[in-house]
């Protein structure tokens, strides 16, 4: 079976891409995934944010001691020779690039529109054959309007591919309003491809200790159902590299994600439970139901069970939730 795929203009061996993850921040995990069948691999994220406070403590250190003692100077470096964390970030990518033949993608969460531009820079520099634009932004101010969260992202967009020539894939959440017009709008602002979903912070609390839980799970196969939905309604109808990234456990959701019209299925959670080596069995998995199916390749079964291409097209809108409650009575 042919499990070759296209994302964003990128050719892959397989549709199974290991999403941003801390697995990835070791270039010994990256052989190992290109070696039991990944198709690329987004590495971990570089958090702006991060950086900026490393360099605040950095300048707040240098100017205490300044004032006390001036000569505790010579055993600091100058701030250019700091490492703020992108040192490493980028040679991390260099490193990989040397090892594997695999697409190595990078992702890029920033905070200002100087920190998106030099970064995106300094990942295509670096080697990156594409970088992943994870906008983690809430809107929390209830005096922001709707036009202007959207317009922030698609200034992100511009901004970022007007700096660099690599394919830029954006990473968004579900809450948009008019998610299909979204859509359009990055890609004239130009983004080629699209990761639905990210799984935004989302708080717990303790009622004993009165205090906000700050704890992640991972994803889970139940979840795979609204990114399903608009990756099978947006198939077809936007000019774009499709991702799905939630909710991946196995084959069977790959399967799904790719019938519904993604050229790619992204999976971390997997890997943490069961090991890199797992990729393998994913693949494996995929290429037995493919033969089962009489399919000879991903493109000979992509987005067959989209809205374009199914007979009631309704099924994915209004009419089909009446027939669900038509069923339960």
């Amino acid at each position: 079976m042919k499990l070759q795929t296209n994302y964003m203009g990128l050719e892959l061996r397989s549709p199974i891409v290991v999403s941003a993850c801390t697995l990835s921040e070791k270039t010994e995990n990256i052989v190992q995934m290109e070696d039991f069948g990944a198709g690329a691999v987004v590495l971990f994220s570089l958090f702006e944010e991060q950086i900026r406070k490393e360099e605040a403590s950095y300048r707040g250190v240098m100017s205490e001691t300044s004032y006390a003692f001036p000569e505790a100077l010579d055993y600091f470096p100058d701030l250019d020779e700091f490492d703020i964390g992108t040192d490493e970030y980028l040679e991390n990518i260099r490193k990989a690039k040397e090892r594997v033949d695999i697409p190595v993608i990078a992702s890029l969460n920033g905070i200002t529109n100087e920190g998106w531009i030099d970064y995106s820079k300094q990942m295509e520099q670096a080697g990156a054959d594409g970088i992943e634009v994870n906008i983690f932004f809430i809107p929390a101010d209830i005096s922001m309007p709707s036009a202007e969260v959207e317009q922030r992202y698609l200034s992100i967009i511009e901004s970022i591919k007007q700096t660099v020539k690599i394919p830029i894939a954006v990473k968004l959440n579900p809450y948009f309003s008019a998610m299909g017009n979204m859509s359009l709008q990055m890609k004239n602002a130009g983004a080629d491809a699209l990761v639905l979903f990210n799984r935004f912070y989302q708080p717990d609390f303790d009622i004993n200790e009165l205090l906000i839980k700050t704890d992640l799970h991972y994803s889970e196969s139940s979840e795979i159902r609204l990114p399903l939905l608009w990756i099978a309604l947006l198939y077809g109808k936007v000019n774009l590299s499709l991702a799905a990234t939630t909710g991946v456990q196995g084959s069977v959701e790959i399967i799904k994600y790719i019938l519904a019209g993604a050229d790619v299925a992204m999976t971390a959670s997997s890997l943490y439970k069961n090991g890199i080596p797992y990729l393998k069995t994913m693949n494996r998995e995929l290429e037995d139901w493919m033969y089962k199916m009489k399919f000879e390749s991903i493109d000979s079964f992509k987005g067959i069970m989209s809205q374009q291409h199914i007979a009631d097209p309704t099924a994915y809108e209004r009419a089909n939730y009446i027939k669900i409650l038509e069923r339960v009575k």
